[in-house]
This record gives structure tokens, sequence and C-alpha cells, in this order.
């Protein structure tokens, strides 16, 4: 058994050696620590008083229709602000109405039935991109509805902010994107973060962590290959008249309304 799991180890070992705060798997153990989600907030929203109560990492957000968002980092902090915090390589996942989405979302799960809008918590949706996406050259942009006629603030307190991590500098911010990107602890500007992603990467018990999420994502894999394989047998069903929609629904485990969207 223990040679079985050095193997895995050592398997694993290359490819963990080269993630970076970008790739998802390292990112979500390494923000899991407050004072590192607390530090990039700090930086980012420039509060130097800023303090992180609560991070949740890879969390499922769902909407009444049961679409989900599943959040690289959600935050709360000392005044119960919350933030979504999304790092994304692919320009496509940090379109502006995904952004409009997740604030949507956000709202929706955190008010409760009977809450006045007045307890609406103040948001911030957070996306650190791999790309200038939105193609003005600047290394972050700030997000608010405004009036147009008066040029004043909505105040409705919900925030966007992208952070295009491809302007590395000597700034604050610079030097954190530089860290988003660096592969190795003692290359990296800050040292909360360096520690925490040396851990994942040298350190026996980190990078046993890493293997099991890799291993996890391993078997998330097959599990959706066989899903999709057994979709596509009931959808077929379902058109040549075998099966009914209410039929089929139920031997995938989802209900009628979810299945019709696959058909």
């Amino acid at each position: 058994m223990e040679q079985d799991f050095e193997e895995r180890n050592r398997r694993y070992q290359s490819q963990i050696q080269e993630f970076c705060l970008m790739h998802d798997t390292l990112m979500s153990k390494v923000f899991e620590d407050k004072k590192c989600t607390e530090l990039v907030l700090r930086i980012i929203l420039d509060q130097d008083d800023l303090i992180v109560d609560h991070v949740n990492c890879q969390l499922d957000i769902k909407n009444l229709q049961g679409r989900s968002i599943r959040t690289d980092i959600l935050a709360h902090d000392s005044k119960n602000v919350i933030y979504n915090i999304e790092v994304q390589n692919d320009d496509a996942g940090a379109d502006p109405k995904r952004a409009r989405y997740n604030s949507s979302l956000l709202d929706a799960n955190i008010t409760e039935a009977g809450d006045k809008y007045s307890q609406l918590k103040e948001t911030y949706i957070v996306f650190i991109t791999k790309n200038d996406v939105l193609g003005k050259g600047l290394p972050i942009y700030h997000i608010d509805r405004m009036i147009k006629e008066t040029g004043e603030k909505f105040k409705d307190e919900a925030h966007i902010i992208y952070v295009n991590s491809s302007i590395q500098d000597e700034t604050k911010l610079g030097k954190l994107m530089q860290d988003f990107w660096c592969k190795r602890g003692e290359d990296m500007n800050y040292d909360v973060l360096a520690e925490r992603v040396s851990f994942f990467k040298e350190k026996k018990e980190g990078v046993n962590e890493m293997c099991e999420i890799l291993d996890e994502v391993k078997e998330e894999g097959k599990n959706e290959g066989r899903l999709e394989g057994r979709l596509e047998t009931l959808i077929e069903l379902v058109g040549d008249g075998t099966l009914s929609t209410f039929k089929a629904a139920e031997m995938a485990n989802m209900s009628e309304e979810e299945f019709k969207k696959y058909l």
C-alpha cells in the first residue's frame, strides 16, 4: 500500500510542479488560507485594514432552475462585505454578462425570505484574467452602476472588478500578478503566498493533499464521461419512442425539465 501511495505521488509530482495560482487545483488550496485571500483583496481594493473572516473555495451556487456556478473563492470580510474572486484563463469565462450573472446569483443566495432590500450585503465580483479582457491596456478596471444624466454613482453596492494579470510591473498589484504566474514559492514577492505555495509543492503533507485532489479530478472526469454516454443512449431511446421523457429523466437521476434541456 505504501509503495502504491509513493508511486502515485511520483506520477503527479511533475504535474504539480507546473501549477501556479492561475491553475484551479493549486489556487483553491492556497486560498483556503484566510491570510492569502486577505492579502489579495487588500491589494486589489487598496484597503490595508480589510480583514477576511471566512473563505470558501470551489463552492457551488445554484439558481432556481438548477443552473450553477462554481466559485473559485467566496469570502466574507469583518464588515460583512462578500467577495467572489474568479481566476480566468479563458476570455469567454470573464465575459461581462458572466460577471452580471455571478453578481445576480450571489444576491439571490445571500438573502432569505422576508429580508428587506436594504439588508442586501455589499458585493464584489473580481475577475483575475490571463489577458486584458476589456482591451484598454489597464492593470485594473472598476465597474459600478451610475446615473447617466448626472454622472453620480447609483449606490446599489454591487461592484465588478477586472484585474489584468498580463501587467506585471513593480506596483503592489503588478507584483501580486507576478506571484500568480510563479511556479516556485522562492520566486514570489509576497511571503504569505510563497509559504503556502511551497507547502503544496515541497512538503510531504501538502503534496499528498494535491495528489488526492488530482485523483478526485480524474475520477470526476470518468464519471462525467459515463454520464454523457448514458444520456446519449437515453436521448436516442426517447427519440425513437422507446422511452418517455419522464422515464428517461428518472433513469438519469434528474428532473424531467433538466433532461429536456439535453434534448
